[in-house]
């Protein structure tokens, strides 16, 4: 059982059809919490050129290795609200139409020619990239595509063209690549090594199947995760009944639709909604009336209330210690085998939901982060210090931002070093050892099973 947030989606590609806009963009940050201002930043529709703090570091460190754990881009809705007509969002990938990018043709016709890859077991029958003329539910859109597009040309200019990580004679073996299931997640991956990698060469692409959206691989077994997963479950249901803002909203806009309360709100209508919102079509409409702004606004606005309680409460952040630690033991012992010196697996690349990122960020410790927007990046640097080899440090960037030093195991090591970056060891000790002391636990296994006092 996964938490299901309220999702979104969009895309800013105008269909040969009209499309009404329904809110100007806003630019600059408002000093309350607003709920439109936060869609707009979920929806990430690429428009201007992105900063980004990776790859900065003192003229003698050397980055050695990049971890990569990616949300997939923008999507069709996961859910429709019934009685309404679907959101007419295209799904074909047409350079022509904004947004787009100089590399989009090029990338369509290379996907096209992807039969020397190797992809685990269900991964091969996926299609490479979106080509529905209307969107499939949860399938890429062109956004979605664009976004990760600008990702993997970001992350080159940085990583390639800067600090050399990966040169012209690279192999297969200097990857790990890993992607869920989903065609949107395969998809966003392949747009991101498109224009990431010094050149796209399909029979260096091996991509692995991972089963688990929070990437446990063979260490799923976890009681205590999923207790904490229905208390917070229980958390969300309490707020929400509490919320009678909320509550009124859904009864007009059941009304509206023709449904039962309960039949609507199972039909998770935000995800569809943002849709809506992030791709500049007018809300629906039926007989009785339309769904309009304020219905949108106060449903984000809860969405927005229950992720800040959701921090205050700590039942989140106690499945997310449980549900991230074989990711994250997974990235430390690849970063310790690299500072011994091994070559491979340089570039890392998960390519993932809401659901991996959100709760990675919470067992990090980095509770000032937004929820993950579509095509969020979140990178491990891992780099040796040049005056003394046998020391390595990491950098933790989220969108281009760094937050190594909100982590919960650097910030007191920031307030005494002059170093722009995080020992390694300090990572090393919260996976192995300090992320079970609230469990009362030394292990894995055992904080999995202990019930709590």
């Amino acid at each position: 059982v996964h938490l299901i947030p309220v999702n979104p989606i969009r895309e800013d590609g105008l269909s040969p059809k009209s499309r009404k806009r329904i809110m100007p963009d806003l630019l600059t940050e408002p000093p309350v919490i607003d709920p439109v201002y936060e869609a707009h930043v979920y929806c990430n529709i690429p428009t201007i050129a992105e900063r980004s703090m990776e790859g900065h570091a003192p003229h003698y460190f050397k980055l050695v290795s990049v971890q990569v754990l990616i949300r997939h881009g923008d999507r069709y809705p996961l859910y429709a609200i019934p009685k309404t007509k679907r959101p007419d969002i295209d799904c074909m990938l047409l350079p022509s139409r904004k947004p787009s990018h100089p590399q989009l043709e090029a990338f369509i016709k290379h996907m096209s020619k992807g039969s020397a890859a190797q992809m685990d077991g269900s991964l091969s029958s996926l299609p490479r990239y979106p080509s529905h003329s209307l969107c499939e539910m949860g399938e890429l859109t062109q956004t979605g595509v664009v976004q990760h597009l600008r990702n993997g040309q970001l992350l080159r200019e940085i990583y390639i063209n800067k600090h050399k990580l990966l040169l012209s004679d690279w192999t297969a073996k200097h990857l790990y690549l890993e992607t869920t299931g989903k065609s949107r997640t395969l998809q966003s991956a392949l747009a991101l090594l498109y224009t990431f990698l010094p050149d796209f060469d399909w029979k260096k692409i091996n991509m692995r199947h991972q089963w688990s959206t929070i990437f446990c691989s063979g260490n799923c077994d976890c009681p205590m995760r999923n207790h904490y997963l229905e208390e917070e479950q229980r958390r969300q249901y309490s707020l929400r009944v509490k919320n009678n803002d909320l509550e009124k909203i859904y009864v007009d806009m059941a009304k509206i639709v023709g449904i039962p309360t309960r039949q609507l709100r199972a039909s998770n209508p935000i995800d569809s909604l943002l849709c809506y919102f992030c791709h500049n079509v007018s809300f629906p409409c039926t007989k009785t009336g339309c769904i309009g702004m304020e219905h949108f606004k106060v449903i984000k606005r809860h969405q927005l209330e229950d992720e800040r309680e959701r921090q205050e409460k700590k039942l989140y952040f106690l499945y997310a210690l449980l549900a991230t630690h074989p990711l994250l033991n997974q990235t430390v012992n690849r970063l310790q085998r690299i500072a011994e010196g091994k070559k491979e697996e340089v570039f890392v690349l998960y390519s993932a939901h809401d659901v991996t990122l959100s709760p990675v960020l919470s067992a990090l410790g980095i509770t000032e982060a937004r929820f993950p927007r579509f095509a969020a990046r979140l990178v491990f640097e891992l780099w040796q210090d040049g005056k003394r080899p046998k020391e390595h440090f990491i950098r933790i960037l989220y969108n281009g931002a760094d937050v190594t030093f909100q982590t919960s195991f650097c910030k007191d090591y920031y307030k005494r070093s002059s170093k722009p970056m995080c020992p390694l060891e300090k990572f090393v000790n919260f996976v192995k050892r300090d992320m079970f002391l609230v469990f009362n636990s030394t292990s894995y296994y055992d904080a999995c099973r202990r019930r709590p006092l």
